[in-house]
């Protein structure tokens, strides 16, 4: 339901307020509606008194229990402000009177911006600290160095068959069904088949492995522990008159286990000689035996490195920025900003309340998923996924918690990011806070941009390399992109993630008040920035990803050194 279904009755027919600046009385405190009398005294009669009399009795014996359920749902109403009402200004004189939501349900953040904006300026106007030149602690212990190679089995001789997979999705997706392919295709002693790309009809990339991945350093840096080749052989296309679509495909459940794969998977293709697997999505459990995680290991840290095109950009790319942060020792921020329109419309949250606004999702959410959100039963509620933590943070709400955590606006910020929805708008007050604000576009030309332009995942390419290589990186929304980017940050540094990922639930309270100070949000966004840091270094939980969690799958934990002692 969108903001303007939500408006009070603040007049009697319920339209927009256009001239009152607050919220009109609440019925709560019109206590003596009907009631009054001439001399203003009111003398309550014999009926009231009864029954005043009778709930006394009932509350001091029965009444906990009787009255529980009542007492609890008028507490949710409370809670829930449903009698309160607030005014939202759309700016231009014109405001909507709707009824108030529970905290940190609407999007206020515009108004606290407004507000905290001349404090933040004159914080960095009397300091010249910037976060950004400590912002992880020098860590002496829970050092770890990559260590693949011990947890690695051997390629096995005569192999069983070939491995065929249709890797589908955006850039992390397939690399997800590729490693996990690779891991498989040692499992059943299989020669793999470079994976196939399915056109997916959100990314709309055409691109195919070789495109975005440096196949022939696949092939050479997988060659002693799995097989693999470009193409199947003559004698096995012959038997398939040409058509790999004539192999059979196997339907496979979701995160099958190893013992899954030894008793169904293994018999079909030593029988075939050759087995497909499309889409190959999820279909490998997480906990898998040690010398199956190598393979995942291996596959994802070292083997899968993008093409040249891809590679030689974005190296300049990465140079570019620490050129261009050299007040800051060469460090920069890089946030992964999801506000693209799929997403906004994917996360059924509302940002300007307006008709045009819910329009606009309604007809996006239509051509990307048919009818998934019509179905019947199916709610949406933007207030609800706001104080869950599901609505993706706009770029405004990236700059107040960056500049609450200590980064100053000399920081050096990269966005990566598809087509920010309504990005002249949104984009306004990040570029505000950081006006060294970054971006592909800003940071390569257009004629080194042009051979990547309508392939998203060769794009997505270049921002997972500016990102893997800056000091700090900022998650804001979850999906593959950042769960393989930390993975790939803690098998880089040492196995901390150098990652902020925001506690979206408390930002969405915080910036749902309008009057909040701003030396306490300072105090509490660098609260946040400790607790990352704290969390930047973690160890696999049985039910997690190693893409994520490479500790202690493919990294073994270096001795702490011994305590140095004073010759005698």
């Amino acid at each position: 339901m969108h903001g303007l279904s939500r408006l009070g009755n603040g007049n009697s027919n319920g339209r927009i307020n256009l001239s009152s600046p607050s919220p009109p009385s609440s019925p709560r405190i019109r206590h003596s509606r009907g009631k009054s009398l001439a001399g203003g005294v009111y003398k309550q009669g014999l009926g009231e008194r009864l029954v005043f009399l009778l709930f006394s009795i009932v509350f001091r014996r029965k009444g906990v229990l009787l009255l529980a359920p009542l007492l609890y749902i008028a507490g949710m109403l409370l809670f829930m402000g449903s009698f309160g009402f607030t005014v939202l200004d759309l700016g231009h004189g014109v405001e909507i009177v709707y009824r108030r939501g529970p905290p940190g349900s609407v999007y206020r953040s515009p108004k606290v911006f407004k507000r905290l904006w001349p404090l933040m300026e004159a914080d960095v106007n009397g300091t010249s600290h910037n976060v950004l030149m400590e912002a992880w602690k020098p860590r002496v212990k829970s050092i770890w160095k990559p260590c693949i190679s011990t947890n690695v089995s051997a390629a096995g001789s005569n192999p069983n068959g070939y491995f065929i997979i249709e890797a589908n999705g955006g850039l992390n997706q397939q690399r997800l069904s590729i490693c996990d392919a690779v891991a498989v295709a040692g499992l059943l002693n299989a020669t793999l088949v470079i994976p196939i790309f399915h056109l997916n009809s959100v990314w709309r990339d055409s691109s195919k492995f070789g495109d975005i991945f440096d196949e022939d350093f696949f092939i050479y840096a997988l060659s002693k522990n799995v097989n693999v080749v470009k193409e199947l052989p003559k004698d096995i296309l012959e038997r398939y008159n040409y058509n790999i679509s004539s192999i059979v495909n196997l339907r496979l459940k979701a995160w099958s286990s190893p013992a899954y794969y030894l008793q169904k998977v293994l018999p079909q293709l030593l029988r075939l000689g050759a087995v497909r697997v499309a889409p190959f999505s999820n279909r490998l459990a997480h906990a898998v035996p040690a010398h199956i995680q190598g393979l995942r290991c291996l596959a994802n840290f070292e083997a899968l490195r993008f093409a040249e095109p891809i590679r030689l950009l974005a190296e300049k790319m990465v140079n570019r920025m620490v050129t261009k942060s050299v007040q800051s020792g060469g460090k920069y921020v890089s946030v992964h900003l999801r506000f693209e329109m799929d997403m906004v419309a994917f996360s059924c949250c509302e940002y300007d309340f307006g008709k045009a606004e819910k329009l606009e999702m309604d007809m996006a959410r239509e051509r990307g998923w048919k009818g998934k959100f019509r179905r019947r039963g199916r709610v949406i509620r933007p207030g609800a996924n706001r104080i869950d933590g599901k609505c993706p943070l706009t770029p405004l709400e990236v700059g107040m918690m960056l500049r609450g955590m200590g980064f100053n606006n000399s920081t050096l910020v990269y966005v990566a990011a598809g087509n920010i929805y309504k990005a002249d708008k949104y984009m306004a007050p990040l570029r505000q806070m950081f006006p060294l604000l970054q971006t592909k576009n800003t940071l390569a030309t257009p004629e080194e941009l042009a051979p990547f332009k309508g392939h998203s995942s060769r794009l997505a390419a270049l921002d997972y390399t500016v990102c893997l290589h800056s000091e700090v990186f900022v998650s804001t929304q979850g999906g593959n992109f950042p769960h393989f980017l930390i993975g790939h940050r803690r098998y880089l540094y040492k196995g901390h993630a150098e990652t902020i990922k925001p506690d979206k639930r408390k930002l969405v309270q915080l910036l749902d008040k309008p009057s909040i100070r701003w030396d306490y949000f300072k105090k509490q966004m660098q609260d946040m920035l400790r607790h990352n840091d704290a969390k930047g270094v973690e160890l696999r939980k049985p039910a997690a990803s190693l893409y994520t969690f490479p500790m202690p799958d493919c990294m073994c934990k270096e001795p702490d050194p011994e305590p140095q002692t004073d010759p005698a």
